[in-house]
């Protein structure tokens, strides 16, 4: 199976979301042998977006992410943040 590049696949499922999509970043933090961390960043003006109602458009972000990494046999952790 290939290798998926998480950073490109979740900036993808975040982009039409925001209102500012040039200033979204996502990072990764580390990449041990099972663990995926990512850190996204965004307008602090799209970080309501992001989250969502009660967490849940980050929560569905999450469920797709956990799914595609868990296809190649990794977890994946995802964070949040504003600037």
């Amino acid at each position: 199976m290939d290798a998926v590049n998480f950073e490109k696949f979740v900036t993808d499922l975040i982009k039409p979301l925001v209102l500012y999509p040039d200033d979204v970043i996502v990072k990764e933090l580390s990449d041990e042998s099972n663990v995926i961390t990512l850190q996204v960043m965004v307008n602090k003006d799209d970080l309501g977006r992001v989250i969502g109602k009660n967490g849940r458009v980050i929560n569905a972000l999450r469920t797709i992410a956990y799914a595609c990494a868990a296809r190649n046999g990794k977890k994946i952790e995802i964070s949040i943040d504003s600037f």
